[in-house]
């Protein structure tokens, strides 16, 4: 019975003390309050991209590990392109019977024709002449003179078509080696898209890929970016018009568990993301921790607005954002100015006296 009355009695005391320190009432507090903004977000590299083939194809040779420093163009990948190396040979050897250069003797040719047709047509110019010199004087036949005639003008046909031949020839060549040339060149290009290059100076962060596997378009192979680090937030729309570039953030991140890191706004993307209901925003660090991954998870408020000396008060102690309850339980009305998570600024209603008791 004895054991039995006393656990009762603890009971009745905890009861009692519990009732006290809920009813337990407080004066509001002078403090500086800070309104912020929260957002999440996560770590990119700076020029951070996925890097895709141009081209589909088995990897050959991976020339990169995860870690490693690459120049703009380096080589990432090698995929095989033996069709591609046959395509490029064959407009090698068309490219090489074409060249202007090796085409010249048809050009010659048509050359002599020109000539030969210019002797020709002088030779009937001057018979055609003398024998119109015999027809004035009497001498000859009018079928003579019409003969001699014909054949200076079938010379003067002769020599334009000889001139138009040479003329298209040479269009034709020079087509040829230059249509040649340009195949070649989209040869070559199209097997160096077998080699997959990086597009920026940077670091690999990841290879998702081995010898063998199959690049194409709808699975990155690796993802390289710059060595600096921005952060990517995403901000609610009933927040977003609050934001501003240049305003300073605090980070939070897991891997660091309580440091808070400071940054500031750099770029704010206009165009709200449908889906989410959300704006994106960039962030710097001040001063980088001392070590950074891409798509390490972050936590940030934005400080929006700092009240020195302001009368505060707990915001549980805040009924429907517009009322207190006082001592002995009537309720009155408070203008509010800043609130952050623990505290909200009373600017009207009660001053540093009045006690409040904690609403139910």
């Amino acid at each position: 019975m004895s054991n039995s009355f006393l656990v009762l009695t603890l009971v009745i005391i905890s009861t009692l003390l519990s009732c006290s320190s809920e009813n337990e009432s407080i004066t509001p507090q002078i403090k500086d309050i800070t309104e912020s903004v929260y957002a999440s977000g996560f770590i990119k590299s700076k020029n951070q991209y996925e890097v895709f083939g141009k081209s589909s194809g088995i990897i050959e040779k991976i020339f990169v590990t995860e870690g490693m420093q690459v120049k703009k163009g380096d080589p990432i990948f090698q995929l095989d392109n033996e069709n591609s190396k046959i395509a490029t040979e064959n407009a090698r050897l068309a490219s090489a019977a074409a060249d202007y250069s090796l085409n010249k003797d048809k050009l010659l040719d048509a050359e002599k024709a020109i000539l030969l047709a210019e002797k020709k047509l002088a030779n009937d110019s001057l018979i055609f002449q003398r024998q119109k010199n015999l027809w004035d004087k009497s001498i000859g036949t009018r079928i003579d003179l019409e003969q001699k005639e014909l054949n200076f003008e079938n010379s003067k046909q002769s020599l334009a078509s000889a001139r138009t031949n040479y003329a298209e020839l040479k269009r034709q060549v020079k087509l040829s080696s230059d249509q040649s040339k340009n195949n070649l060149e989209i040869a070559k290009i199209l097997e160096g898209d077998f080699i997959v290059r990086s597009e920026v100076d940077g670091v690999v962060y990841k290879i998702n890929k081995e010898v063998g596997d199959l690049i194409n378009g709808s699975v990155a192979a690796a993802v390289i970016g710059a060595a600096d680090f921005i952060i990517e937030l995403n901000i609610d729309e009933f927040d977003i018009v609050k934001i501003k570039k240049g305003q300073q953030a605090f980070i939070r991140m897991d891997s660091y568990k309580s440091e808070v890191f400071e940054a500031k706004i750099i770029a704010i993307d206009p165009m709200m993301n449908i889906r989410t209901r959300s704006f994106q925003a960039e962030a710097v660090f001040t001063k980088n921790p001392a070590e950074l991954f891409p798509n390490l998870t972050v936590e940030a408020n934005i400080l929006i607005h700092t009240q020195q000396n302001a009368l505060t008060i707990p915001r549980n102690y805040l009924v429907n954002d517009t009322t207190v309850m006082l001592e002995g339980g009537a309720l009155q009305k408070v203008d509010v100015g800043l609130m952050d998570y623990d505290l909200v600024e009373i600017k009207a209603g009660i001053n540093e006296n009045t006690r409040l008791e904690l609403p139910e």
